[in-house]
């Protein structure tokens, strides 16, 4: 198996500003390259520019700017540029689909908060034998930082990412051939429907409460950035020293919301893996359902739209995301590869509509399931 640890790292204060400054060049590396491809396809009669041509460009950029790129591990500007590349690759696929496109922009520093090390070794080094409980990463031109290492290392370490977090920073590894942890079978077997009342219901009728985080904190959030509002930007490219304060306490606490919502999905799921063999449930397309409902055209009035209840479903939209079960199933589908359990996704389509006795499956609008099994 292949797994993601994420450690939270302990620089000095001398190695937190190199760090932040590693952001800053892979950032004005990754804008340059997109500067590129925009000229070359705009003014050279719709060249297209490709990775292999940007990478061939590296060793001249180096040597024009020692103090800026030269520094830096040069297999971390490879994946720099192998990241706007799948950029640009995902803007033809969407183009080809006929979904919104999305061009690449260009990324300001705050927006650009990860380098990626594709190999351990190269650029980057993983202590992977710590001296008195103490582990270590090395980087490229920053030095060894301290690594707050809250669980052993399994498998092969294949990647290490570094990513900036407010003013927190995090090693990521990316991990092959983790062994399996497989829990005692249990013989018991369960369909399992998620909710915006329940955030979980098994067929069993257990239900699991929604902790709603994003409204738990939406009130301190709304003031937050109501007080960003009061003080914008002095110029262009400036900040003053109150809303750089503002913008901290906004994602400070936005990042508080996710990591509560991916902590109670770690736990909501980790409890269904201990209890069952089998876990069924819907293979929902959560993108669709969170989708906003299209305008209704009046034909009286041209330029007039009837109601078509978006403030309603506005605020639905709002109670599944805040829900996360996107990232709960993930998370539900992660760990039971990793403990030998098997998670089984069901079409979604009539099944509240199938009349739940044993070899019935008559499908009906007046069918609905059990009771207890309804999550919403």
């Amino acid at each position: 198996m292949r797994r993601a640890l994420k450690f939270l790292l302990r620089p000095t204060s001398k190695q937190a500003q190199v760090l932040a400054e590693m952001l800053a060049d892979h950032c004005s590396l990754y804008n340059g390259a997109l500067q590129e491809r925009r000229d070359a396809y705009r003014h050279v009669s719709k060249t297209a520019v490709r990775y292999g041509d940007q990478s061939g460009q590296l060793k001249e950029i180096r040597a024009f700017d020692p103090e800026r790129q030269g520094r830096w591990s040069f297999s971390s500007q490879q994946a720099t540029l192998r990241r706007l590349d799948r950029a640009f690759a995902a803007f033809f696929r969407r183009v080809k689909a006929g979904e919104k496109p999305g061009y690449p922009r260009f990324r300001g520093v705050g927006y650009f908060d990860t380098v990626e090390f594709p190999k351990d070794g190269d650029g980057c080094r993983w202590d992977s034998t710590p001296v008195d409980k103490v582990t270590r990463v090395r980087f490229q031109g920053v030095g060894h930082v301290r690594v707050h290492r809250h669980r052993p290392v399994q498998g092969r370490v294949k990647t290490i990412s570094v990513k900036h977090e407010g003013r927190r920073w995090y090693v990521i590894l990316a991990c092959d051939d983790v062994p399996a942890e497989p829990l005692p079978a249990t013989g018991v077997v369960a369909g399992i429907d998620v909710g915006v009342v329940h955030f979980l219901t098994t067929s069993e009728g257990t239900h699991t409460p929604n902790p709603r985080h994003g409204k738990g904190n939406a009130r301190a959030l709304a003031h937050a950035q109501r007080v960003l509002k009061i003080f914008p930007k002095v110029r262009r490219n400036e900040r003053s020293a109150k809303h750089r304060r503002a913008v901290v306490k906004v994602a400070k606490l936005q990042r508080k919301v996710r990591r509560q919502r991916v902590d109670h999905a770690h736990k909501a799921a980790l409890n269904l893996v201990r209890t069952y063999d089998q876990i069924a449930h819907e293979n929902l397309n959560i993108a669709s359902m969170v989708r906003a409902p299209k305008p209704k055209p009046e034909p009286a009035r041209p330029g007039s739209f009837l109601a078509n209840g978006a403030a309603a479903k506005a605020g639905l939209n709002k109670s599944i995301l805040d829900a996360g079960w996107g990232c709960f199933l993930g998370i539900l589908a992660d760990k039971a590869e990793s403990a030998g359990r098997v998670v089984i996704a069901v079409d979604a389509r009539n099944t509240s509509r199938t009349c739940p006795r044993e070899n019935c499956g008559h499908v009906s609008e007046d069918n609905l399931s059990s009771p207890g099994f309804r999550g919403d």
